[in-house]
């Protein structure tokens, strides 16, 4: 008999949202007239924008006829696409990249899952607490933890506990480690990292030869300034960061499957025999053996977010996300209730009322005022406590649930 990976057996649980969606269909199932609105998983509402899909349509066609077929593409991207996103999103930032630093997939969380395979099952990982549930669990699929204990922690991971009382800011691991996890606009805390700050984590990983894996997914609902949208606006960066970016927030893409991973050529990892070798060369060498790359209509529809029409629709959609974001956080805290991010980023993450744990928010907020969001806890053991909720909706519903939860909590 076949033996499985026994590491899947150490995850606690299920994953975070199967288990909401499963509480949410045992819910509608006994209450088939409830209107529920949906504030927990970060799915994007609104639809592709004019530009990008008329440019999708193009990609199609262009598969229809004879000399503009498209067979197999480039496991890297095609690089025309790479030289638009360093032209549009990283230059005027300051930073310079080679097309064969940008590598096009097909989601971020794809990328930061398949990350794990250029890097050898030794290596001590950091991640914050709480933190986007991938990174927790693909280390502990891959077999670099020991069992759960009591509190969440799995053993041989170092957690970082991000809590109100560093501003949910990490401090630095206070052993040796080796790969550092970062994500700023934080999901699922809507904070951010300051450029003060993050040069700081920079230089500390080049202190100790670390590596950082920055999640800069939702850089684009960015509005204050120093707050870095790259973390190679840091200099030094290059030498010990590798960078993750989605089109699914950004453009409305995920149900489209578009992202990016940026590794520089001047990343350098050990051999066993302590050689230098490059990060970039592997992940090339791992892209093209296990992935046949995207699609040559979504590298089209990808492309068109870039252009000066695109983009201002793209803009004009972030924008109304982020207004809900407002509306929810402005909302609640005339509540009463204690919220956090929701400034640079689509998620706010509030104070559970009345001292219950998050799960019994979760419940009591459906069954009650038939909202669905997300509790902290899932997140890690210092989201116990929290909450998150996501902008990601219609305006008139997202207005509804606030005027809900105000009704039942305002003070």
């Amino acid at each position: 008999m076949a033996r499985i990976n026994d590491n899947y057996l150490k995850l606690q649980a299920g994953y975070l949202f199967p288990e909401i969606s499963r509480r949410v269909t045992e819910f509608t199932t006994a209450n088939p007239d409830a209107k529920v609105i949906r504030l927990g998983i970060g799915d994007v509402t609104k639809p592709l924008v004019p530009a990008v899909l008329k440019a999708f349509h193009e990609g199609v066609d262009d598969m229809a006829k004879g000399e503009s077929f498209h067979g197999y593409g480039p496991e890297q991207g095609y690089a025309w696409l790479s030289q638009i996103i360093i032209d549009k999103a990283y230059k005027p930032l300051g930073v310079a990249l080679k097309t064969s630093e940008v590598f096009i997939s097909d989601g971020s969380k794809c990328d930061s899952s398949n990350i794990l395979d250029i890097f050898d099952l030794s290596n001590k990982v950091a991640i914050g607490d709480p933190v986007y549930p991938v990174y927790n669990d693909t280390n502990v699929m891959v077999g670099r933890s020991g069992e759960a204990n009591d509190k969440g922690y799995y053993e041989g991971l170092v957690y970082m506990p991000c809590t109100e009382e560093n501003n949910f800011s990490p401090a630095f691991p206070t052993e040796k480690v080796d790969v550092i996890y970062l994500c700023s606009p934080n999901n699922p805390t809507g904070t951010v990292t300051s450029k003060e700050q993050l040069k700081a984590w920079v230089d500390y990983a080049l202190e100790n030869d670390a590596v950082i894996l920055f999640d800069a997914a939702y850089e684009a609902f960015i509005t204050e300034e120093n707050v870095p949208h790259s973390i190679y606006e840091i200099e030094g960066a290059k030498r010990c960061a590798i960078e993750f970016r989605s089109f699914s927030k950004t453009a409305g893409f995920t149900g489209v499957r578009c992202g990016l991973t940026v590794v520089p050529e001047e990343l350098m990892g050990a051999t066993a025999t302590g050689e230098k070798y490059s990060f970039n060369k592997l992940w090339n060498r791992r892209q093209g053996t296990k992935f046949n790359g995207v699609s040559y209509p979504v590298q089209k529809a990808a492309a068109a977010v870039y252009s000066d029409e695109g983009w201002a629709q793209v803009k004009e959609v972030i924008d109304y996300y982020m207004d809900n974001a407002r509306i929810i956080r402005e909302g609640l805290t005339a509540a009463g209730i204690k919220c956090f991010g929701g400034v640079n980023a689509p998620y706010i993450w509030l104070r559970t009322p009345e001292g219950m744990t998050s799960w019994d928010f979760f419940d009591k907020l459906l069954n009650e005022c038939h909202v669905v969001g997300t509790p902290g806890s899932g997140f890690g053991p210092s989201g116990e406590g929290y909450f998150r909720l996501s902008a990601f909706g219609d305006k008139e519903k997202v207005t509804e649930a606030v005027e809900k939860i105000k009704q039942k909590w305002g003070k």
